[in-house]
């Protein structure tokens, strides 16, 4: 039996994002085994482990710069590569896809690597220079690299960090249209609410949602911002947690997204950078009308108008102008909006697309050899 090993960095994006992957693989009778920062008791890990996957805890700190960090990263991943033995590894995210890749070349593993977004890392970074040589190459030493958006795939190319033949955009991670389906509100009322969804950090556009929630709350009392998420950064807890604004909610976290989605009315993702934002795919596929940054990895989800707006990214007078716009459609119109939504994510981002593309890929160079 051919054994494919994943390298990722935390258990709710592999679960959430790659679950059918893994089944498929499983399906199609490949050994899988998974690399996290998770232990074996965490929820999802069980649940990666219950469809048949074998788990191995590795220690990665995904935010930390600390280079002997890093290199005692390197030194597990031989090691865990060396044991498993894999005739493929998948990785996703930056340390993974670099580290990972360096420590599978030293003993001749095939990898397939997946850029799910680029961040402050390329785009406005001291350490630019040094990711890019890193990139470089992990590029060069990877058999096959999914990108998950146009803009990242061109930034790579551009910087010579990969070479085109061997690379495919894919519509984001995709998503499960069959699990994220349009279900009747429970709550049914004249309040229209926002849903934020997401690590609680700059980045990701909380300070702006903020901002236009205080405002528009004096203007509209039918209006309600509720965000969900982990705390990514400290100093929002006491900004959020402390607010004393009724119509600004914070819903803490969620072991299925699915059912806040369903209790609002429009989705609002306020990042400065995304790879394809799988909020919005979700949100589009329960046939919620969408709010995003006009950013790569959003504006490939909305078409302006039609299944929501786009508004200019970091800017609060934007960002309001477009909630405002949106509240004052009708009832019908904002319906028909979020039915488009899921029409688009049915036809252009459905989960069985990327899935279709990697097991090609697998397949390929699995059947290929070493």
């Amino acid at each position: 039996m051919k054994k494919v090993l994943i390298l990722a960095n935390n258990s709710i994006g592999l679960y959430n994002f790659r679950i059918e992957l893994i089944k498929e693989l499983i399906k199609q009778q490949y050994e899988v085994y998974f690399s996290l920062p998770e232990q074996v008791d965490d929820e999802k890990v069980q649940l990666i482990i219950k469809a048949g996957a074998k788990h191995i805890q590795t220690h990665i700190n995904r935010r930390g710069i600390n280079p002997f960090e890093d290199w005692k990263l390197i030194k597990e991943y031989k090691k865990i590569i060396k044991e498993v033995n894999p005739d493929l590894l998948l990785t996703y995210t930056i340390k993974p896809n670099i580290y990972g890749t360096y420590a599978a070349n030293t003993i001749n593993v095939p990898v397939i690597m997946n850029i799910t977004g680029v961040g402050t890392s390329l785009t406005n970074s001291k350490l630019k220079k040094i990711v890019i040589k890193l990139y470089k190459y992990a590029c060069k030493k990877a058999k096959f690299v999914f990108f998950q958006n146009k803009s990242n795939h061109t930034l790579f190319i551009s910087n010579k960090m990969v070479s085109q033949d061997k690379t495919v955009i894919l519509p984001g991670s995709g998503v499960n249209t069959n699990k994220f389906i349009p279900v009747t509100k429970t709550k049914e009322d004249e309040k229209i609410r926002f849903l934020f969804i997401g690590r609680l950090m700059k980045e990701k556009g909380i300070d702006e949602y903020l901002e236009v929630a205080e405002t528009l709350s004096t203007k509209y009392a039918n209006i309600e911002f509720q965000i969900l998420g982990p705390f990514e950064e400290e100093k929002y807890k006491d900004i959020i947690l402390n607010n004393k604004n009724k119509q600004i909610k914070y819903l803490g976290v969620s072991n299925d997204v699915r059912t806040e989605i369903s209790e609002v009315d429009c989705i609002v993702n306020s990042s400065y950078h995304e790879g394809m934002s799988n909020i919005l795919l979700e949100g589009a596929a329960m046939e919620k009308p969408l709010i995003a940054s006009n950013i790569p990895g959003c504006k490939e989800i909305i078409e302006d108008g039609h299944n929501g707006y786009l508004f200019e990214v970091k800017t609060t007078t934007s960002l309001e102008k477009t909630l405002i716009q949106f509240i004052e459609l009708d009832k019908q119109e904002k319906e028909n909006m979020g039915k488009r939504s899921r029409i688009k994510v049915k036809a252009e981002f459905d989960r069985k697309i990327v899935i279709n593309d990697y097991m090609k890929v697998i397949n390929y160079i699995i059947n290929k050899g070493r």
